[in-house]
């Protein structure tokens, strides 16, 4: 790891138009992420993590979804991605920013072979063939262990375990070597030895690539191990934030004792 921020998020305010009115779900969040780094962005359901995550992204809905603040910003490599047309982030999104997401049953397409999806976005991004893009899956499937890839590559998430599925997912977001991975509940729906190999997985892959993780979750135990800094959010603000020793051993906020 090292201080060359990738990232830097400045007065970042999140709002959606419901039935009911306005309802903020981000306030004001500020935090940066350093190449190569681990940040854990940690807080119970509800609280803002996955919006703040989406608003990186540019996935939020546009009709619905109001991204606002005084000077607000999403700095990436000197670029402010708030200003970026849905074009413009499309050749972002896969290529230099990719997320994981909560549930891989529901986020793989149950109607291509897991090796189309993971080729999908290396055709689209690396301008190579068919074929080229195929053996560069097989090398993904590889890497992220899964075992017999020569033959899982031709087949559906159905015949995927869960274990197995958050694997080809997070196959899919690395293919492309991007900058920042963003890992949304990355092991959510799974048991806990199988917990602690995805995250293990995460963290050797990170090294390899040098890439920069956020690292969503609920479980402060998930991240012990992994982050090298720890941000609390609580009702769509960062309540605290320190190194990862800091939080564990002298936090300051209420909220995050009770986390």
């Amino acid at each position: 790891m090292n201080n060359e921020k990738i990232l830097d998020i400045k007065n970042l305010h999140v709002s959606f138009k419901t039935y009911a009115g306005i309802v903020q779900a981000v306030r004001g969040v500020d935090f940066h992420l350093n190449k190569g780094e681990t940040l854990a962005v940690v807080g119970e359901s509800g609280c803002g993590k996955t919006v703040t995550a989406k608003a990186i992204m540019g996935l939020l809905p546009k009709e619905q979804a109001i991204i606002s603040g005084d000077g607000a910003k999403v700095d990436f490599c000197g670029e402010n991605l708030l200003e970026f047309s849905e074009e413009k982030m499309s050749k972002i999104r896969g290529k230099k920013i990719s997320m994981i997401f909560q549930d891989p049953m529901t986020s793989l397409n149950p109607t291509m072979k897991i090796g189309n999806q993971i080729a999908e976005s290396i055709i689209i991004h690396e301008n190579k063939s068919k074929q080229e893009a195929k053996e560069e899956a097989l090398k993904m499937l590889k890497l992220v262990n899964i075992p017999n890839a020569e033959e899982r590559i031709e087949q559906y998430p159905f015949e995927f375990s869960g274990g197995m599925r958050q694997r080809a997912m997070i196959a899919i977001a690395l293919a492309c070597n991007p900058e920042i991975l963003i890992a949304d509940e990355p092991t959510t729906a799974l048991d806990v030895t199988i917990q602690a190999q995805i995250m293990d997985l995460i963290g050797r892959l990170q090294k390899e690539m040098n890439t920069g993780v956020i690292l969503v979750t609920h479980d402060l135990g998930v991240v012990a191990s992994v982050a090298d800094r720890i941000q609390v959010m609580y009702a769509g603000v960062i309540v605290e934030r320190g190194t990862t020793d800091e939080i564990f051993y002298n936090p300051k906020h209420p909220y995050t004792w009770a986390l």
